[in-house]
């Protein structure tokens, strides 16, 4: 019989004790291994009554002597040698196994390995391969076990990759900045219930942001549907809303189709789109092919018409100051505008969100408009007599003038003229407006040298920031000492994900950039995003040729980072090269400041923090505290040469933003 077995070692004889039993694993089978008088056996380790793990109960004697395992839920006993209970009903047996003991270690006997039968998650996960799923972030559960070994047999292919992270929350999160930052989805991983809920926050922000996310959630079996079983909620009602897509994932479902249909909503309207998986379907049998994104995408490409270009033409030739106000929906065509604009003589303003998409040491650089912004920003908009959106929201928080003559123009027509009428709203993608539009531009002869106003309004700015800098109190070192160091050190094709509250108006004031791409949680403004957004950039650099190489920064406060702390393990555990610079001043200062401006008292603001830096040692990575200015640029750069997970802690004054 041994020569038909495949025998597999389950441990060592030491590992248990004289009566006592415990669960082992043998491949992928589940054994309750028991040694009592002098022998061993393994039986199939879950009752069958509801499936209780026998490993995890105990050798009872019964009559003369005779031993019997008892299930730790209900009670139920089997003899140890034979499987069977002590009724004997053959219905209500156990499988059992051959055991052999050579020296010192345990080997149980199974039958050879049979292929794999291919499955409705086989099936559909190829069609996730196929139609550019890369990464998938998740947290492997009871309610997704067949799908997971479906992405597991992807990822074992070489064909995706996977990571397990800490808290749901944290993959939504990871996946947006994913989307973000190359407009393609990575898919995040769940269970039933809880773990489809706490994917919520992460996906609003992609959905606000126009970021392409593939959600997978697990679902109770389908014929408890609906009375309230264990980790049962309807899944399709509370994702109706952050979802452009959403379906159950059925036995009779068109299986790849429901991925196409899934993939085209993330891609084509840059959304989140979501599959729900019954636990009992999951690992039914399928010989259906993949699917594929072959024939069933076509180009992006929107031309302007001739008469808005024609347009357009009259009011930029005819405009002596005109601006360009530049949001993240322009991210892609960066080259076009900048060649634009330097036609134009113009300066460049960015919305926050689109912060770093030109170089702040770029001629036509003018900064960041609005709250997180800067005096140069605000001064060309005063001065301007002309206003060229490309891809920008109209935020309230930009503060583009809505009485000044303004051209925008966007590839998604529900953004021209959102909340209030422009002079030419412009459906084209924007890098073939530019196209359209470059050839003929003739500046006024009369206009005055913008670019060289510009060069003034920076010196006026950067020596602001100087005086700024003797601002501080004892009481922790000024943002802007943190982020001139980091202006200077950063490698200019680095990737920083910054997260929301003081530390973010401060980056975007302060931190120049020099072509590093900024990914922030913008409309949804969550807390919280900047390290779990640090891991999905991290992903994307594994992915993708043109990102490389890229060095990711990760910026928050203290607040911030409170949300997701435990993932600076799972950056460990993957080997994540990622600086994260923590901005520790022991309060949710943004909202201290807010309290005092809507003269409110200060309340509940205060928070009690571990040292991170020792934290982020406990968990693996480097970690530094830097508690005077003289020690930010060493610290800074110590962590940057690491190739790995690192934290610098600096100690930061609230009030100095």
């Amino acid at each position: 019989m041994s020569e038909q077995l495949d025998w597999i070692s389950v441990g060592h004889t030491s590992d248990l004790p004289e009566g006592r039993v415990k669960t082992v694993t043998a491949r992928t089978t589940s054994i309750c291994l028991s040694h009592f008088d002098g022998q061993w056996a393994a039986m199939n380790n879950h009752c069958p009554h509801q499936r209780g793990p026998l490993g995890e109960g105990s050798i009872e004697r019964g009559e003369g002597g005779k031993c019997w395992i008892r299930c730790p839920w209900h009670g139920w006993d089997f003899d140890p040698l034979t499987g069977k209970p002590p009724g004997g009903h053959e219905d209500s047996g156990q499988d059992i196994y051959p055991v052999k003991v050579e020296g010192d270690e345990i080997f149980v006997g199974l039958e050879p390995e049979p292929p794999h039968e291919r499955t409705v998650s086989d099936q559909m996960a190829e069609s996730m391969v196929n139609w550019g799923i890369k990464h998938v972030f998740g947290m492997v559960g009871h309610s997704n076990l067949g799908l997971a070994d479906a992405i597991r047999m992807r990822v074992e292919a070489g064909e995706m990759k996977y990571i397990g992270i800490r808290h749901e929350g944290a993959a939504a999160f990871a996946a947006s900045a994913y989307g973000k930052l190359t407009g393609h989805p990575a898919a995040c991983l769940t269970i039933a219930g809880p773990g489809a809920t706490n994917l919520l926050t992460g996906l609003w922000d992609a959905k606000v942001d126009r970021a392409p996310v593939l959600a997978l959630t697990g679902q109770v079996q389908t014929q408890v549907f609906g009375p309230g079983a264990f980790q049962d909620i309807d899944l399709a009602s509370a994702f109706a809303a952050v979802s452009k897509f959403s379906q159950t994932v059925l036995s009779t479902s068109n299986h790849s189709e429901l991925v196409s249909l899934a993939m085209k909503n993330a891609l084509v309207q840059q959304d989140v789109a979501h599959l729900i998986f019954p636990d009992d379907m999951q690992t039914n049998p399928s010989d259906k092919p993949a699917s594929a994104p072959d024939g069933r995408m076509g180009r992006a490409v929107v031309k302007p018409s001739d008469d808005d270009v024609a347009d357009a033409l009259k009011m930029l030739n005819g405009a002596k100051r005109p601006i360009l106000v530049v949001g993240h929906g322009a991210w892609d065509h960066m080259d076009a505008i900048t060649a634009l604009a330097e036609i134009l003589g113009a300066p460049v303003l960015t919305t926050f969100k689109g912060k770093g998409l030109i170089a702040d040491d770029h001629p036509n650089a003018a900064g960041v408009l609005g709250r997180s912004g800067t005096p140069i920003a605000s001064w060309f908009m005063n001065e301007a007599d002309l206003i060229l959106t490309l891809g920008t929201s109209f935020s309230n928080h930009t503060g583009i003038a809505p009485k000044k003559p303004i051209i925008q123009v966007d590839y998604e027509r529900m953004q021209l003229g959102k909340f209030h009428s422009v002079d030419l709203p412009i459906w084209a993608e924007i890098g073939a407006f530019c196209e359209a539009i470059s050839a003929d531009i003739n500046r006024p002869a009369d206009a005055p040298d913008q670019i060289g106003e510009l060069a003034d309004r920076w010196q006026i700015w950067r020596d602001e920031k100087e005086t700024r800098l003797g601002e501080a109190a004892g009481k922790g070192i000024h943002s802007a000492a943190i982020f001139k160091v980091l202006s200077r050190i950063a490698p200019p094709d680095a990737i920083i994900a910054v997260d929301v509250g003081n530390n973010t108006y401060s980056f975007g004031r302060y931190f120049e950039t020099k072509g590093q791409r900024v990914l922030m949680s913008g409309y949804l403004g969550s807390i919280g995003f900047g390290f779990p957004a640090a891991m999905g950039a991290w992903a994307a650099t594994q992915d993708f040729d043109w990102l490389k190489g890229r060095k990711v920064i990760s910026i928050s406060g203290d607040g911030g980072f409170g949300q997701y702390p435990m993932e600076l393990t799972t950056a460990v555990k993957y080997g994540m090269d990622i600086t994260h610079v923590l901005l520790h001043n022991g309060e949710l200062g943004k909202i201290s400041k807010e309290q005092r401006s809507g003269e409110w008292p200060v309340w509940e603001t205060n928070l009690h923090n571990p040292s991170f830096a020792a934290f982020a040692k406990i968990c693996g990575a480097h970690g530094e505290k830097v508690v005077s200015p003289d020690a930010i640029e060493a610290a800074l750069q110590k962590a940057l040469d690491v190739e790995g997970p690192t934290l610098v802690e600096i100690m930061t004054d609230a009030d100095l933003v």
